[in-house]
């Protein structure tokens, strides 16, 4: 007898759990009777709705909330974590919109370079630190009896620190406790089968549609990043491919697209450059020690070798490389990537690799003409 597949739930960050739990305070702050059940915006526009198990005022000034982190299907270490949120008011005069956001206690600090906070910075990511001013925002204006929201908001994880010894954080240099993370505000149910399936499909559209040039990302903010740099394109003709790079060249091959556009950061660039099909972490980590050799081969630099070698995150290691400057280290990968990519999807299409810096930017791009 044949079964229907199951439906992965999806669920949502620690960033969005945060964007709820600040909301929460705010609402015991100003004396507002608290529903069992909050609203907050996401980065595409969306809304989610988002349990509150706990709220009260810690000190006759502070209003506290707290969410548990729901991590749907795809359940990691800090599903069923605990994320709290305390609010008080800023004091002093001015009429100007302040928020001071600290991490308390369980929210690590970033003590290394390379990081998208800077070092002495709590470990909230840039996305959940909008979602929160955004939630905060919404809160006061609709609750506040007037004036510019003038607020303090500390976020703390009451097991942070024990969770984030079963995470990257301690290698990277995040001290003390986990990274309030997420780029959309949702989790994705992790199933090979489903996503490939997702994938699949978004191809046959754009082809359904008529589209010959297909644009592949391997997620949210990298889709962003190359629509800035590709204006003109339909939407359709953007596909977020994840980590399956490999499975995804092939289908476009079968699919027959006339040109393929793939556009990553560094770190899945320098993945992919050693010839990973899938560059989920669980397959392989980024081999900055390759990085040192090609450095050293090609600038001769043994000290920027060393230090490229060295380097906390394929992020940090890029910086060092485009302010040496050594473009064309960068340029070994991107050839060596574009190689692979020419492998894994045939010789038909016509192929372009862009290599996206911190900024959103290409800081590299090259191309390799189909048969």
């Amino acid at each position: 007898m044949k079964t229907e597949p199951k439906i992965l739930r999806w669920g949502f960050s620690t960033g969005t759990a945060a964007a709820a739990a600040a909301a929460a305070a705010l609402y015991e702050l100003l004396g507002h009777t608290l529903p069992q059940v909050l609203e907050v915006p996401l980065p595409g526009g969306q809304r989610l709705a988002v349990p509150i198990v706990r709220h009260g005022r810690p000190r006759a000034e502070v209003g506290e909330g707290v969410v548990v982190k729901d991590g749907g299907d795809d359940p990691d270490v800090t599903h069923g974590a605990e994320i709290g949120a305390r609010v008080w008011r800023l004091h002093g005069s001015g009429d100007v919109e302040e928020l001071h956001l600290h991490g308390g206690e369980g929210v690590g600090r970033v003590t290394k370079p390379g990081l998208p906070v800077a070092v002495g910075e709590a470990a909230i990511n840039p996305v959940p630190r909008r979602m929160l001013r955004q939630s905060l925002q919404e809160t006061w204006d609709r609750l506040a009896p007037g004036g510019p929201l003038r607020l303090g908001a500390e976020i703390f994880v009451p097991r942070g620190e024990e969770l984030a010894q079963q995470t990257l954080n301690p290698r990277l240099g995040i001290v003390g406790g986990i990274s309030i993370l997420g780029t959309t505000g949702l989790v994705k149910p992790f199933s090979h089968g489903a996503y490939r399936a997702t994938i699949h499909a978004a191809l046959k559209v754009a082809r359904a549609g008529g589209i010959e040039h297909i644009v592949l990302t391997t997620g949210r903010e990298s889709e962003d990043c190359a629509r800035r740099l590709l204006p003109s394109w339909p939407e359709e003709a953007f596909v977020q491919m994840g980590d399956y790079v490999g499975y995804v060249l092939g289908q476009a091959g079968r699919f027959h697209f006339v040109r393929v556009t793939v556009a990553a950061f560094f770190g899945k660039a320098l993945k992919m450059a050693q010839g990973l099909r899938n560059t989920h972490a669980s397959r392989g980590p980024v081999d900055l020690g390759l990085l040192g050799r090609w450095t050293a081969e090609i600038t001769g630099r043994r000290e920027l070798a060393r230090s490229v070698a060295g380097a906390n995150t394929a992020r940090q290691a890029l910086e060092m490389l485009l302010a040496a400057p050594a473009p064309a280290v960068v340029a070994r990968v991107g050839e060596t990537m574009l190689a692979y990519l020419r492998i894994w999807g045939g010789s038909g299409s016509h192929l372009t690799a862009i290599i996206l810096d911190p900024s959103g930017q290409g800081s590299w791009q090259g191309e390799s003409p189909g048969g």
